[in-house]
């Protein structure tokens, strides 16, 4: 990426090497200490472009890593970890000249685009350092939909078709199977993808500052207050907000988000009038919110106020045609992050990912693949560099055959062939290795079925 590293500072090793992890697997080169001390020295002799440092640890706390960083390199990006959040925290260390406050636990996903969004924003001053920062559309929103599933590239044609209106949007799927994808997706081919796309994580809301986070607040509303603050609305100005695990948002704040999705406007915390809201909504959600209404576990009326365009996306197994793509995808993807030689994968292993029950969907795919570059030691990925489940390899390898008494072997391997066919979205080749024949035998037997199917019509025919 062209930057200098970035600066973990943690005294607990394991996190040190979980954000290390994540970060040199978005592309970026980190450098850590477990610290404040060790820190301090690297910041003095190293070229450090952004600095993550945890709140509480024994010897320097955060803070003081954060107000020694400024003085060594005025004006380097410090961002605040801590499990110990709160509204107080959270100002203290914005005051203090942090550029970002993220409360434990978070996804990778929410560090990667802040870390981005920090990197990005060279603005000192604080309401507009966080309007410049909303307005940078990051590497993050610009990824890449890999398919050739012919029921996704429907959904993506869908997505095309509704991405010049305003209509809120309801993404839905398994955990896994790229729905902040399919909302980055919507915003790039939108006619106001130059404008800010802002992504929150509602289960990593807490409580205490869920509301000022998402609509802001006026200097004084409450202890620690220190100045006005836009909240997400605000800041994607004529963008796209995007409101990830929105089943997990609490009902107090449903019922804000309700009628800010009714009335098109904002209320500050401490504010006096409403603020407008221009942007547009894609909620996503890992869950059937259907079901969530039925159980009363969401509002009803915030259901059907977000469901104006509804998009299902679904599972790996349901569309094992893309797996083979999605391999050639993330191998190359990783054999690059990692500075390794293209590799090429094996037949035999690349028939166990396609039997594979995928409960965790791409993300789950890409973590495989990602862990066979890693192990590999030659030009070839193998089936043990997998590590994959055997119990769950072996119970997905063949489709469900329904056999009854009396049913001969010809009609169970029609039965056998016409499923495989199915499973692999009548991909002839794929199929053909996964029933261990040739493509011509494959050919062969379809012949043979299409040819006793038109016989059946023609006696049917001249029965009347």
């Amino acid at each position: 990426m062209g930057l200098a590293p970035i600066l973990i500072v943690d005294d607990e090793s394991e996190m040190r090497s979980a954000l290390s992890h994540a970060l040199t697997r978005s592309g970026f080169t980190v450098e850590s200490a477990g610290s404040g001390t060790e820190a301090l020295l690297k910041l003095k002799k190293d070229s450090i472009s952004l600095v993550i440092t945890d709140l509480k640890m024994p010897e320097m706390s955060g803070m003081e890593v954060l107000g020694a960083a400024k003085k060594i390199i005025p004006g380097i990006p410090v961002i605040v970890i801590t499990a110990y959040g709160s509204i107080h925290n959270a100002v203290e260390a914005m005051q203090a000249g942090a550029a970002d406050y993220l409360l434990k636990p978070f996804s990778f996903e929410t560090l990667e685009t802040t870390v981005k969004k920090v990197l990005g924003n060279n603005n000192n001053g604080s309401e507009d350092r966080q309007a410049s920062s909303a307005n940078l559309r990051t590497q993050a929103v610009i990824k890449t939909l890999v398919t050739q599933d012919p029921k996704l590239l429907d959904i993506l044609k869908l997505a095309e078709s509704v991405a010049t209106s305003r209509s809120t949007i309801l993404i839905q799927g398994e955990s896994g199977t790229g729905k902040e994808l399919l909302a980055a997706y919507i915003h790039e081919h939108s006619g106001f993808k130059d404008e800010p796309y802002v992504a929150v994580n509602c289960a990593a809301l807490p409580d205490t500052l869920a509301e000022s986070e998402l609509f802001g607040h006026e200097k004084g509303a409450f202890t620690g207050a220190i100045g006005r603050k836009m909240g997400k609305f605000e800041l994607a100005k004529y963008g796209t907000v995007v409101l990830d695990e929105i089943s997990e948002m609490t009902p107090p704040l449903q019922a804000k988000l309700l009628r800010v999705l009714q009335e098109r406007e904002i209320d500050r915390i401490g504010g006096t009038r409403p603020v407008a809201m221009n942007a547009r909504v894609v909620a996503i959600s890992n869950v059937d919110l259907k079901k969530a209404v039925n159980k009363g576990k969401f509002r009803e009326d915030l259901y059907y106020r977000i469901n104006v365009v509804p998009i299902t996306i679904p599972p790996l197994r349901e569309r094992r045609g893309d797996i083979p793509l999605l391999v050639e995808h993330f191998i190359e993807k990783y054999c690059r992050l990692n500075n390794r030689d293209l590799m090429k994968i094996t037949d035999a292993a690349l028939t166990q990912l396609a039997n594979y029950e995928w409960r965790g969907n791409i993300r789950e795919l890409e973590n495989t693949i990602e862990r066979a570059v890693l192990i590999g030691n030659g030009s070839r990925l193998l089936p043990e560099h997998l590590f994959l489940d055997s119990a769950d390899a072996e119970s997905s390898s063949s489709p469900t055959i329904s056999m009854k008494s009396g049913m001969t072997v010809r009609e169970m391997e029609k039965q056998l062939i016409t499923q495989t066919l199915q499973e692999v979205n009548d991909n002839r080749t794929r199929a053909a290795e996964l029933l261990g024949i040739s493509i011509r035998t494959l050919r062969n037997k379809l012949k043979e079925y299409k040819l006793e199917l038109e016989d059946q019509k023609a006696a049917c025919g001249s029965c009347r």
